[in-house]
């Protein structure tokens, strides 16, 4: 299965990832809800993941926010929080299982198999559009305004980034962990190197910068843009 877990507790992330995908799953992993929730809204998976606890935007307001946009993916919650009100508030708040920590990795691997039969039903994207700028996933073609526009793939990937999360910001580190696969930082100019390129080709023709810097955050693009 294709499983996105979202952990803020690093040790335990790993711990799990590696279990799961021993067994053969695909996993996808963040360590909070902000990041995360975009990509869970593009669809792809077969079972979600969530960490109550979690920064920024915890595990319980992220599932309500998925649930309201209509995905309905199988949600198992992790959380050290036993008390029946606490669980209580989880199933209603939409999650379809929930494991109270410390638990037997044998038996979230059990109930994460019983959640997989179930069928998501988180539409999937073919498309993303925003401040002028349309990418066709399928065709993989870049358009802005009326313009096709040819890029590299990681300038592609790049760019899938940026779209996905319009109006938010997209960090350096997230762009190094999403289309590098780095978990550590190169020390180089490689993301300001491929940012540079993918502007250029992005803003020939056109008066305006297709992307915002947020100086010392990262970069994003405005959807009211264009």
């Amino acid at each position: 299965m294709k499983m996105l877990l979202v952990e803020d507790d690093r040790q335990q992330r790993d711990y799990v990832a590696q279990g799961l995908r021993e067994l053969g799953h695909q996993v996808a992993c963040f360590g909070d809800g902000t990041e995360a929730i975009g990509v869970v809204l593009a669809g792809g998976f077969d079972v979600l993941i969530f960490d109550r606890m979690l920064p920024s935007l915890d595990g319980l307001t992220l599932l309500r926010m998925i649930r309201s946009q209509g995905c309905q993916t199988p949600t198992l919650l992790l959380t050290a929080m036993s008390a029946i009100e606490d669980r209580v508030d989880g199933l209603e708040a939409g999650a379809d299982d929930y494991l109270v920590k410390p638990f037997a990795f044998v038996e979230l691997v059990a109930r994460l198999n019983a959640l997989g039969r179930r069928s998501p039903s988180c539409e999937t994207v073919t498309m993303l559009e925003a401040g002028g700028i349309s990418m066709n996933l399928l065709r993989r073609e870049v358009r802005r305004g009326n313009r096709t526009i040819d890029l590299q793939p990681r300038e592609y990937s790049l760019l899938e980034q940026l779209l996905r999360n319009a109006d938010r910001v997209v960090t350096r580190t997230m762009l190094l962990d999403r289309v590098w696969n780095f978990g550590f930082d190169p020390k180089t100019n490689i993301v300001e190197t491929h940012m540079s390129r993918l502007r250029a080709k992005l803003n020939e023709g056109f008066g305006d910068d297709a992307i915002k810097t947020v100086r010392g955050s990262g970069y994003m693009i405005d959807s009211r843009a264009g």
